[in-house]
């Protein structure tokens, strides 16, 4: 276990918060997708959240970033909006099996998050962008609404960059009418518009158990093999 300082704690969206834990004092090695049991000091809850930020900028920055939802049970989500900078948090791990390769053989990557489970996916982009410059890198990112898309400038840089392609959609129907990107639940013509070589692309889903479960049959449907889908989802 280790015990560490929060150094910020930042709105990323209106329901959902940045947890930034100091590392200066030990280091937490992980690889990208995986994620930690934290819980406050001294207190016997732990729950799990995926790390929002990939290893190679975990160690240059001595940060561990975890996206956690406002509507999530148990205290840490509870605590948040009154938790002030420096409050000690205690984390295990790291654990999960929902990681990035070392080596993929595909040269195409498919990315679908669904609401917060966008943190695994920064990881793992960010790995991507480092380490596989030859690979093509799609990111399908599905919110409710506008405003509860997170790291979204960070995003649009590396698509701007020509790092990433991205097609971005809000799913529900009261939406402001400035939104002019896409709009509806995921479904075959979202994954239509990224998903240009089914048999030759690695893909990666995160989000709510239903979201993930409708991603993994139309992937399927689109001709990607099972064993080129991973896959975590998560519930509130």
């Amino acid at each position: 276990m280790v015990t560490a300082p929060l150094l910020e704690i930042t709105a990323v969206t209106p329901r959902s918060r940045l947890l930034v834990v100091d590392l200066s004092a030990r280091a937490v090695g992980f690889k990208a997708g995986q994620a930690v049991l934290i819980g406050w000091h001294g207190e016997p809850e732990r729950r799990p959240y995926s790390i929002a930020i990939s290893p190679e900028a975990a160690a240059e920055q001595a940060r561990l970033e975890l996206l956690i939802s406002l509507d999530a049970p148990g205290e840490i989500a509870r605590r948040l909006p009154d938790v002030p900078r420096g409050t000690l948090v205690d984390l295990e791990g790291p654990l999960g099996t929902f990681i990035f390769p070392e080596l993929p053989t595909q040269q195409r990557l498919l990315f679908v998050a669904g609401g917060t489970g966008i943190a695994p996916l920064r990881a793992m982009i960010d790995h991507a962008i480092r380490h596989h410059a030859d690979a093509r890198l799609s990111l399908l990112y599905s919110v409710r609404r506008p405003d509860e898309f997170a790291f979204l400038d960070e995003l649009r840089g590396h698509e701007q960059a020509g790092r990433l392609e991205m097609h971005v959609t809000v799913t529900r129907d009261d939406v402001e009418s400035t939104w002019i990107g896409g709009r509806g639940r995921i479904g075959r013509s979202h994954f239509e518009r990224l998903l240009h070589e089914p048999a030759g692309t690695l893909c990666f889903v995160c989000g709510p158990p239903p979201m993930v479960a409708e991603s993994v049959a139309t992937l399927l449907l689109l001709g990607v093999p099972e064993t080129q889908i991973r896959t975590e989802g998560w519930s509130r």
